[in-house]
């Protein structure tokens, strides 16, 4: 019999949600807030001109073992939810590149099997492709010292070619940092538990809904089916340890609220906000944070690319320029002819205003495609996350779960991890911490 305590989950985006989860399922009274009326944090649904659109567009991995489980858990089924896609990098016919994909062969076979087949690389560029996957294999995905990203290319001998068709794409793609300033052992970290698993932990996973409906709302319907509450538009000012446990200040003059825990799972700044002044001291380290914008362009219904996903040519001279489309009508027949393009670390891009961004996508597509109409959208809109992800430089310092206060734990994407900011490590960091919770009362 476990001892039931009072938790506050603080924020519900991906972390906060599988925290929530995770505490509703071992018994605990959950109450679960957020500051916005949409739950799911940087990884949600939209209302822009009567479309429900994602924030941004996201790739989960076969390799996502923990969000796999709790969208399971939840109710949701990701053979129905998700469109499961072999490892891929396939470019456009009008663009110089490249045509990559792994056949449904047990690992590593798959691998062979797409370097086999592959187009668009030469004899150089597939004994380096080789070479770095037998390498990395001997290392066990291990550095002695992180370095960037380039650094580790250039020790790998990779092929030019190869660095702008494939791993600077897969580099930005994954940690959203560019190659020159990212982590070389966090990308090896995702290469060993996708290209060095299972084959199915390589497969690509797109979702066929939004990305609140696909785990935050089947969440708050867990959490409310165990017995928790949900509390949207909900603004938690203060938290202050007294003697009868956790109490939290809200905005809006609501009365302040007791519990026995508390789990913050908002984003980093805003859990420096509230830890810091606790703590007395920065609990919460300053990041660099990188933006990821997506640009969305509504077409007639009959327009179809010829799959669901295909890589771009990123030209380091133009800011502009896309690295991955997505045809949203193979997702959701609701919403064909529209295109998702997808501007990774995107800083420079969105200094140039929306309408310079959308021409330059717009324009970007009609060459890469050699379909002059798709220079010319019936409607378009962009999408930015200014704080996205923190900037994933080699050998950066993230703090654990755990505080100085055994029911008082932190959660989210930034925190000390083998994976960069994704859905992934969001969620097993709000398992984490709820574990740690649950630990803590049973223990009592």
């Amino acid at each position: 019999m476990i001892n039931a305590a009072s938790i506050a989950v603080i924020g519900a985006g991906w972390a906060g949600c599988a925290s929530a989860v995770e505490l509703a399922n071992a018994g605990h009274r959950v109450t679960l807030f957020d500051a916005a009326r949409t739950l799911g944090g940087r990884a949600r649904a939209v209302e822009v001109d009567g479309k429900r659109l994602d924030n941004g567009q996201h790739i989960l991995l076969g390799a996502y073992k923990e969000t796999l489980r709790l969208l399971k858990q939840t109710g949701v089924g990701p053979d129905v939810s998700l469109m499961r896609l072999p490892l891929q990098m396939r470019y456009p016919a009008g663009c110089d590149g490249m045509d990559f994909v792994t056949p449904r062969l047990p690992a590593p076979l798959h691998l062979l099997g797409a370097l086999l087949r592959a187009k668009g690389l030469s004899r150089d560029d597939k004994l380096a492709l080789a070479r770095f996957s037998t390498t990395a294999r001997w290392m066990n995905w291990q550095l002695h010292e992180d370095c960037t990203v380039s650094t580790l290319l250039e020790r790998f001998d990779q092929t030019e070619r190869l660095i702008k068709l494939m791993w600077r794409p897969l580099c930005i793609a994954a940690l959203n940092t560019p190659p020159e300033r990212a982590s070389a052992q966090i990308f090896l970290n995702v290469l060993r538990d996708s290209l060095g698993a299972r084959r199915a932990a390589s497969d690509m996973l797109i979702p066929r809904v939004d990305l609140s409906a696909l785990f935050p709302l089947q969440a708050a319907a867990f959490l409310q089916k165990n017995g928790g509450t949900v509390q949207s538009g909900s603004t938690v000012q203060r938290i202050c340890k007294t003697e009868k446990g956790w109490s939290l200040t809200l905005g809006g003059g609501q009365e302040e609220q007791m519990f026995d825990a508390v789990v913050v799972a908002t984003s980093a700044l805003q859990a420096a906000s509230l830890l810091n002044e606790l703590t007395g001291r920065p609990l919460i380290p300053e990041f660099e944070y990188e933006p990821i914008t997506t640009c969305y362009l509504q077409y007639s219904p009959g327009t179809r690319l010829e799959q669901p996903l295909f890589a771009l040519n990123d030209d380091a001279e133009s800011a502009c320029w896309g690295q991955f489309v997505f045809d949203r009508g193979w997702l959701d027949s609701r919403q064909e002819g529209l295109l998702a393009v997808v501007v990774s670390a995107s800083t420079q891009a969105i200094a140039s205003g929306q309408e310079a961004l959308t021409k330059a996508i717009s324009s970007q597509l009609a060459a890469a495609f050699q379909q002059a109409h798709l220079a010319q959208p019936l409607w378009s809109r962009v999408i930015s996350e200014k704080r996205a992800t923190f900037s994933c430089t080699p050998a950066l310092l993230r703090p654990s779960e755990k505080t100085e206060f055994p029911h008082l734990v932190v959660a989210g994407d930034y925190l000390e991890s083998d994976y960069p900011a994704t859905l992934e490590s969001a969620t097993c960091s709000g398992v984490k911490a709820a574990r740690l919770l649950c630990d803590h009362f049973a223990s009592k």
